[in-house]
């Protein structure tokens, strides 16, 4: 799993077959301090998170199609699996 913040949404017009109905945001790596580190990258929305949103990622296939419940989805590298409320240390 890895620590990010929701910097932005993707809007497109056109979709591959298995993505229409997916949202599609802009992922910043975090450090456990919250400060940026990397570069952002795309995840599919698996838990309605929205801009600003504190969230945990999940960069593995099998566990994506596992968290989208769809054991046919398309190729996924990357999906948003939860909204982070607090870290504690």
């Amino acid at each position: 799993m890895r620590l990010g913040k929701v910097i932005g949404t993707v809007v497109s017009s056109t979709k591959a077959k298995g993505y229409e109905s997916r949202i599609i945001l802009v992922i910043q790596p975090l450090d456990a301090n919250k400060k940026p580190v990397g570069t952002s990258f795309l995840a599919i929305d698996a838990v309605q998170a929205g801009v600003d949103d504190l969230v945990l990622t999940i960069e593995e296939g099998n566990s994506a199609r596992q968290i989208l419940k769809d054991d046919e989805a398309v190729t996924v590298k990357s999906v948003v699996a939860a909204i982070v409320d607090e870290i504690s240390r």
